[in-house]
Protein backbone atom coordinates (compact mmCIF):
# COMPACT_ATOMS: atom_id res chain seq x y z
CA UNK A 1 0.00 0.00 0.00
CA UNK A 2 1.41 3.48 -0.81
CA UNK A 3 0.68 6.02 1.81
CA UNK A 4 0.97 9.64 0.75
CA UNK A 5 2.57 12.09 3.67
CA UNK A 6 -0.70 14.45 3.01
CA UNK A 7 -3.83 14.26 0.33
CA UNK A 8 -5.18 17.14 -0.38
CA UNK A 9 -6.99 15.44 -3.22
CA UNK A 10 -8.52 13.88 -0.96
CA UNK A 11 -9.75 16.55 1.21
CA UNK A 12 -10.88 18.26 -2.16
CA UNK A 13 -12.85 15.98 -2.85
CA UNK A 14 -14.88 15.87 0.24
CA UNK A 15 -15.91 19.69 0.02
CA UNK A 16 -15.72 20.27 -3.82
CA UNK A 17 -19.38 21.63 -4.26
CA UNK A 18 -18.52 24.44 -1.96
CA UNK A 19 -15.27 25.18 -2.71
CA UNK A 20 -16.07 25.72 -6.51
CA UNK A 21 -19.25 27.89 -5.45
CA UNK A 22 -16.58 30.03 -3.00
CA UNK A 23 -14.57 30.68 -5.76
CA UNK A 24 -16.70 31.15 -8.46
CA UNK A 25 -18.40 33.66 -7.04
CA UNK A 26 -14.94 35.45 -6.88
CA UNK A 27 -15.10 35.04 -10.21
CA UNK A 28 -18.16 36.66 -10.76
CA UNK A 29 -17.69 39.51 -8.44
CA UNK A 30 -13.87 39.92 -9.68
CA UNK A 31 -13.31 41.65 -6.31
CA UNK A 32 -9.74 39.76 -6.32
CA UNK A 33 -7.67 42.27 -3.93
CA UNK A 34 -9.39 42.84 -0.71
CA UNK A 35 -12.45 41.84 -1.67
CA UNK A 36 -15.91 40.99 0.78
CA UNK A 37 -14.63 37.76 1.18
CA UNK A 38 -11.44 38.85 2.86
CA UNK A 39 -13.09 40.61 5.80
CA UNK A 40 -15.75 37.54 6.33
CA UNK A 41 -12.65 35.36 6.58
CA UNK A 42 -10.78 37.69 8.55
CA UNK A 43 -13.72 38.34 11.41
CA UNK A 44 -15.11 34.34 11.47
CA UNK A 45 -11.37 33.59 12.30
CA UNK A 46 -10.94 35.71 14.71
CA UNK A 47 -13.75 34.91 16.44
CA UNK A 48 -12.37 31.21 16.21
CA UNK A 49 -9.07 31.88 17.65
CA UNK A 50 -10.82 33.76 20.13
CA UNK A 51 -9.54 37.47 19.65
CA UNK A 52 -11.03 41.31 18.95
CA UNK A 53 -9.01 41.30 15.62
CA UNK A 54 -7.85 39.33 12.77
CA UNK A 55 -5.40 40.81 10.16
CA UNK A 56 -5.06 38.59 6.78
CA UNK A 57 -1.62 38.43 4.86
CA UNK A 58 0.37 37.10 2.09
CA UNK A 59 2.00 34.51 4.01
CA UNK A 60 2.90 32.96 7.22
CA UNK A 61 6.30 34.58 7.16
CA UNK A 62 5.21 38.71 6.65
CA UNK A 63 2.45 37.08 9.18
CA UNK A 64 5.68 37.22 11.96
CA UNK A 65 7.63 39.96 10.06
CA UNK A 66 4.75 42.53 10.30
CA UNK A 67 3.88 41.36 13.94
CA UNK A 68 7.41 42.04 14.71
CA UNK A 69 7.38 45.23 13.06
CA UNK A 70 4.14 46.65 14.08
CA UNK A 71 5.81 45.86 17.75
CA UNK A 72 8.37 47.75 17.35
CA UNK A 73 10.97 45.25 17.36
CA UNK A 74 13.74 46.66 14.98
CA UNK A 75 17.97 46.96 14.23
CA UNK A 76 19.78 45.56 16.82
CA UNK A 77 17.01 44.08 19.07
CA UNK A 78 17.29 40.47 20.09
CA UNK A 79 14.28 38.56 19.65
CA UNK A 80 14.41 34.62 21.67
CA UNK A 81 12.95 31.59 20.11
CA UNK A 82 13.90 28.06 19.86
CA UNK A 83 16.01 26.48 17.16
CA UNK A 84 14.43 23.47 15.91
CA UNK A 85 11.27 25.37 13.85
CA UNK A 86 11.14 26.18 10.20
CA UNK A 87 13.77 29.11 9.12
CA UNK A 88 10.60 31.36 8.62
CA UNK A 89 10.50 32.06 12.59
CA UNK A 90 14.29 33.62 12.74
CA UNK A 91 14.29 34.93 8.64
CA UNK A 92 11.24 37.05 10.32
CA UNK A 93 13.61 38.65 12.66
CA UNK A 94 16.13 39.28 10.59
CA UNK A 95 13.61 41.26 7.94
CA UNK A 96 13.05 43.39 10.61
CA UNK A 97 16.73 43.64 11.62
CA UNK A 98 16.63 41.98 14.80
CA UNK A 99 18.82 39.21 16.44
CA UNK A 100 17.54 35.79 16.65
CA UNK A 101 18.60 34.18 20.00
CA UNK A 102 18.11 30.94 20.38
CA UNK A 103 16.70 28.90 23.37
CA UNK A 104 16.71 25.09 23.75
CA UNK A 105 13.63 23.22 23.98
CA UNK A 106 11.91 20.41 25.77
CA UNK A 107 12.88 16.73 25.45
CA UNK A 108 8.93 15.83 25.12
CA UNK A 109 7.12 18.51 23.02
CA UNK A 110 10.30 19.94 21.36
CA UNK A 111 8.78 23.73 22.46
CA UNK A 112 10.84 26.13 23.86
CA UNK A 113 12.06 24.90 27.45
CA UNK A 114 10.24 27.68 29.61
CA UNK A 115 13.22 27.37 32.43
CA UNK A 116 15.65 28.62 30.06
CA UNK A 117 14.33 31.68 28.85
CA UNK A 118 15.40 33.88 31.83
CA UNK A 119 18.90 33.10 31.66
CA UNK A 120 18.77 34.36 27.56
CA UNK A 121 17.12 37.64 28.08
CA UNK A 122 19.39 40.79 27.89
CA UNK A 123 18.85 44.48 28.52
CA UNK A 124 18.10 44.41 24.31
CA UNK A 125 15.79 41.63 24.25
CA UNK A 126 12.68 42.89 22.91
CA UNK A 127 10.32 40.00 22.45
CA UNK A 128 9.75 36.29 22.34
CA UNK A 129 8.60 34.12 19.51
CA UNK A 130 7.37 30.97 21.38
CA UNK A 131 6.32 28.18 18.58
CA UNK A 132 4.00 25.61 18.55
CA UNK A 133 5.54 23.20 17.05
CA UNK A 134 3.90 20.80 15.07
CA UNK A 135 0.23 21.39 16.32
CA UNK A 136 1.45 20.85 20.21
CA UNK A 137 1.05 24.56 22.09
CA UNK A 138 3.97 25.67 23.91
CA UNK A 139 3.75 26.38 27.66
CA UNK A 140 2.01 29.81 27.38
CA UNK A 141 1.13 30.30 31.35
CA UNK A 142 4.66 29.55 32.05
CA UNK A 143 6.16 32.00 29.50
CA UNK A 144 3.95 34.91 30.00
CA UNK A 145 4.85 35.94 33.64
CA UNK A 146 8.64 35.78 32.32
CA UNK A 147 7.95 38.11 29.15
CA UNK A 148 6.06 40.55 30.99
CA UNK A 149 8.50 40.74 33.89
CA UNK A 150 10.93 41.64 31.81
CA UNK A 151 8.48 43.72 29.14
CA UNK A 152 9.25 41.29 26.48
CA UNK A 153 6.15 41.60 23.42
CA UNK A 154 5.19 37.71 23.11
CA UNK A 155 4.80 37.03 19.17
CA UNK A 156 3.19 33.66 19.04
CA UNK A 157 4.41 31.42 16.08
CA UNK A 158 0.93 29.51 15.33
CA UNK A 159 1.43 28.62 12.30
CA UNK A 160 1.37 24.91 12.80
CA UNK A 161 -1.84 25.17 15.42
CA UNK A 162 -5.08 26.27 14.11
CA UNK A 163 -7.14 25.27 16.42
CA UNK A 164 -4.86 24.04 19.09
CA UNK A 165 -5.77 25.20 22.62
CA UNK A 166 -4.10 25.04 26.06
CA UNK A 167 -5.38 25.94 29.31
CA UNK A 168 -8.72 26.90 27.90
CA UNK A 169 -7.43 29.39 25.30
CA UNK A 170 -6.70 28.83 22.23
CA UNK A 171 -2.91 29.32 20.06
CA UNK A 172 -3.31 33.02 18.62
CA UNK A 173 -4.89 34.37 21.23
CA UNK A 174 -2.35 34.85 24.23
CA UNK A 175 0.51 36.68 22.88
CA UNK A 176 0.34 40.30 21.73
CA UNK A 177 0.10 39.05 18.26
CA UNK A 178 -0.76 35.57 17.17
CA UNK A 179 0.71 34.51 13.82
CA UNK A 180 -0.89 32.07 11.51
CA UNK A 181 0.19 30.31 7.90
CA UNK A 182 -1.99 28.68 5.40
CA UNK A 183 -0.29 27.00 3.34
CA UNK A 184 -1.59 24.41 1.70
CA UNK A 185 -0.75 21.62 3.79
CA UNK A 186 -1.47 23.11 6.88
CA UNK A 187 -4.56 22.17 8.92
CA UNK A 188 -5.98 24.97 7.58
CA UNK A 189 -5.05 25.70 4.16
CA UNK A 190 -5.29 28.01 0.85
CA UNK A 191 -4.92 26.82 -2.82
CA UNK A 192 -1.95 28.79 -2.57
CA UNK A 193 -0.04 31.11 0.09
CA UNK A 194 -2.06 33.20 2.93
CA UNK A 195 -1.47 34.24 6.21
CA UNK A 196 -2.90 36.46 9.21
CA UNK A 197 -1.72 37.61 12.65
CA UNK A 198 -4.39 37.93 15.46
CA UNK A 199 -4.95 40.46 18.52
CA UNK A 200 -7.13 42.00 20.84
CA UNK A 201 -4.89 45.74 20.60
CA UNK A 202 -7.01 47.62 18.50
CA UNK A 203 -3.97 50.03 17.64
CA UNK A 204 -1.69 47.08 16.33
CA UNK A 205 -4.34 46.10 14.23
CA UNK A 206 -4.66 49.41 12.88
CA UNK A 207 -0.83 49.32 12.36
CA UNK A 208 -0.79 46.03 10.77
CA UNK A 209 -3.52 47.02 8.06
CA UNK A 210 -0.90 50.05 7.42
CA UNK A 211 1.80 48.21 6.70
CA UNK A 212 0.52 45.10 4.41
CA UNK A 213 -1.14 47.56 2.09
CA UNK A 214 1.90 50.12 1.03
CA UNK A 215 1.18 52.15 3.98
CA UNK A 216 -1.95 53.97 3.12
CA UNK A 217 -5.62 54.26 4.89
CA UNK A 218 -6.79 56.22 1.73
CA UNK A 219 -5.72 55.16 -1.71
CA UNK A 220 -3.09 56.93 -2.52
CA UNK A 221 -2.27 58.38 0.78
CA UNK A 222 0.71 56.85 2.52
CA UNK A 223 1.53 57.36 6.10
CA UNK A 224 4.57 54.61 6.30
CA UNK A 225 6.33 53.00 4.35
CA UNK A 226 4.58 49.80 3.94
CA UNK A 227 4.89 46.19 2.25
CA UNK A 228 1.95 44.26 -0.16
CA UNK A 229 1.47 41.69 1.38
CA UNK A 230 -2.51 40.94 0.85
CA UNK A 231 -4.42 37.93 1.09
CA UNK A 232 -5.92 37.22 -2.31
CA UNK A 233 -9.62 37.06 -2.35
CA UNK A 234 -9.93 33.79 -3.90
CA UNK A 235 -7.30 32.39 -1.31
CA UNK A 236 -10.19 33.89 1.45
CA UNK A 237 -13.16 32.63 0.00
CA UNK A 238 -11.82 28.89 0.08
CA UNK A 239 -10.61 29.56 3.66
CA UNK A 240 -13.88 30.36 4.79
CA UNK A 241 -15.08 27.15 3.73
CA UNK A 242 -12.32 25.28 5.41
CA UNK A 243 -12.96 27.37 8.75
CA UNK A 244 -16.18 25.20 8.87
CA UNK A 245 -14.35 22.00 8.22
CA UNK A 246 -11.51 22.23 10.77
CA UNK A 247 -13.00 20.98 13.75
CA UNK A 248 -13.96 18.01 12.50
CA UNK A 249 -10.59 18.08 10.86
CA UNK A 250 -9.27 18.07 14.24
CA UNK A 251 -10.86 15.28 15.69
CA UNK A 252 -10.22 13.09 12.75
CA UNK A 253 -6.43 13.96 13.12
CA UNK A 254 -6.49 13.46 17.49
CA UNK A 255 -7.98 9.91 15.96
CA UNK A 256 -5.37 9.13 13.94
CA UNK A 257 -2.41 10.06 16.50
CA UNK A 258 -4.71 8.03 18.75
CA UNK A 259 -4.99 4.97 16.18
CA UNK A 260 -0.84 5.38 15.31
CA UNK A 261 -0.34 5.27 19.32
CA UNK A 262 -1.85 1.75 19.83
CA UNK A 263 -0.59 0.67 16.36
CA UNK A 264 3.34 1.35 17.56
CA UNK A 265 2.92 -0.04 21.04
CA UNK A 266 5.22 -2.53 21.43
CA UNK A 267 8.31 -0.74 19.24
CA UNK A 268 11.01 -0.01 21.65
CA UNK A 269 12.80 1.80 19.17
CA UNK A 270 10.11 4.20 18.54
CA UNK A 271 8.73 6.82 21.38
CA UNK A 272 5.58 8.62 20.10
CA UNK A 273 4.17 12.16 20.61
CA UNK A 274 3.19 13.16 24.31
CA UNK A 275 -0.70 12.85 23.92
CA UNK A 276 -3.39 13.90 26.61
CA UNK A 277 -6.28 12.49 25.45
CA UNK A 278 -8.90 14.35 27.84
CA UNK A 279 -7.92 17.88 26.33
CA UNK A 280 -9.75 18.42 23.17
CA UNK A 281 -7.48 20.25 20.30
CA UNK A 282 -4.74 20.34 23.12
CA UNK A 283 -2.83 18.79 20.32
CA UNK A 284 -3.93 19.54 16.35
CA UNK A 285 -0.83 17.04 14.78
CA UNK A 286 -0.28 18.99 12.51
CA UNK A 287 2.61 16.82 12.01
CA UNK A 288 2.70 13.23 13.79
CA UNK A 289 6.44 13.46 14.69
CA UNK A 290 7.43 10.33 16.74
CA UNK A 291 11.53 9.56 18.09
CA UNK A 292 13.15 6.70 16.71
CA UNK A 293 15.93 5.07 16.13
CA UNK A 294 18.21 4.69 12.87
CA UNK A 295 15.83 7.19 11.69
CA UNK A 296 17.68 7.71 8.73
CA UNK A 297 17.58 4.27 7.68
CA UNK A 298 14.08 4.24 8.93
CA UNK A 299 13.39 6.83 6.44
CA UNK A 300 15.07 5.15 3.39
CA UNK A 301 12.74 1.88 4.29
CA UNK A 302 9.60 3.12 4.43
CA UNK A 303 10.06 5.32 1.35
CA UNK A 304 11.24 2.14 -0.33
CA UNK A 305 8.00 0.43 1.07
CA UNK A 306 5.74 3.26 -0.55
CA UNK A 307 5.23 4.80 2.95
CA UNK A 308 6.02 9.02 2.56
CA UNK A 309 7.50 10.60 5.76
CA UNK A 310 8.95 13.80 6.26
CA UNK A 311 11.87 14.98 8.17
CA UNK A 312 11.42 18.10 10.34
CA UNK A 313 13.85 19.71 10.94
CA UNK A 314 17.03 17.93 10.12
CA UNK A 315 19.36 20.90 10.78
CA UNK A 316 18.47 23.15 13.57
CA UNK A 317 18.72 26.77 12.56
CA UNK A 318 21.54 28.18 14.01
CA UNK A 319 23.95 25.48 12.54
CA UNK A 320 22.54 26.56 9.29
CA UNK A 321 25.11 28.26 6.80
CA UNK A 322 22.16 31.42 7.15
CA UNK A 323 22.81 32.21 10.73
CA UNK A 324 26.51 31.26 10.91
CA UNK A 325 27.82 35.06 11.36
CA UNK A 326 25.54 34.51 15.16
CA UNK A 327 28.70 32.27 16.35
CA UNK A 328 26.72 29.47 17.57
CA UNK A 329 28.52 26.00 17.58
CA UNK A 330 27.15 22.56 17.24
CA UNK A 331 26.60 21.31 21.34
CA UNK A 332 24.96 24.77 22.10
CA UNK A 333 21.62 23.46 22.24
CA UNK A 334 21.70 19.87 23.03
CA UNK A 335 17.37 18.90 23.03
CA UNK A 336 17.19 20.65 19.67
CA UNK A 337 20.30 18.68 17.91
CA UNK A 338 19.87 15.53 19.20
CA UNK A 339 15.72 15.64 18.24
CA UNK A 340 16.85 16.88 14.76
CA UNK A 341 18.79 13.50 14.44
CA UNK A 342 16.18 11.06 15.91
CA UNK A 343 12.31 12.31 14.93
CA UNK A 344 10.76 11.38 11.88
CA UNK A 345 6.86 12.54 10.81
CA UNK A 346 4.94 9.86 9.72
CA UNK A 347 1.87 10.32 7.08
CA UNK A 348 -1.00 12.74 9.15
CA UNK A 349 -4.08 14.32 7.45
CA UNK A 350 -7.72 13.75 8.23
CA UNK A 351 -9.01 11.17 5.65
CA UNK A 352 -5.79 8.88 6.75
CA UNK A 353 -7.27 5.39 7.15
CA UNK A 354 -6.75 3.22 9.81
CA UNK A 355 -5.76 0.55 7.38
CA UNK A 356 -3.01 2.76 5.80
CA UNK A 357 -1.53 3.63 9.81
CA UNK A 358 -1.52 0.20 10.54
CA UNK A 359 0.67 -0.30 7.30
CA UNK A 360 2.94 2.38 8.26
CA UNK A 361 3.09 0.77 11.64
CA UNK A 362 3.60 -2.71 9.73
CA UNK A 363 6.08 -1.49 7.97
CA UNK A 364 8.06 0.26 11.20
CA UNK A 365 8.01 -2.90 12.97
CA UNK A 366 9.44 -4.79 9.73
CA UNK A 367 12.68 -2.45 9.11
CA UNK A 368 13.37 -2.68 13.69
CA UNK A 369 12.67 -6.88 12.79
CA UNK A 370 15.28 -6.71 10.20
Amino acid sequence: MNVPFVDLKAQYAGIRPEIDAAVRGVLERCDFILGGAVGEFEKAFAAFVGTKHCVSVANGTDALHLALRALGVGPGDEVLLPPNTFIATAVAVSEVGGIPVFVDVRPDTFNIDPSLIEGSVTERTKAIIPVHLFGQPALMAEIAPIAAEHGLAVVEDACQAHGASIGGRRCGSMGAAGCFSFYPGKNLGAYGDGGAVTTNDGSLDERLRLLRNYGQRVKNVHDVPGVNSRLDTIQAAILNVKLGHLADWSRARARNAALYEEALAGIAEVQPPPFDRSAEFGHVFHLYVVRAQRRDDLSAFLHERGVSCGLHYPTPIHLMPAYRHLGYKAGDFPVAERAAQEIISLPMFAELTEGQIRCVADAIREFYRR
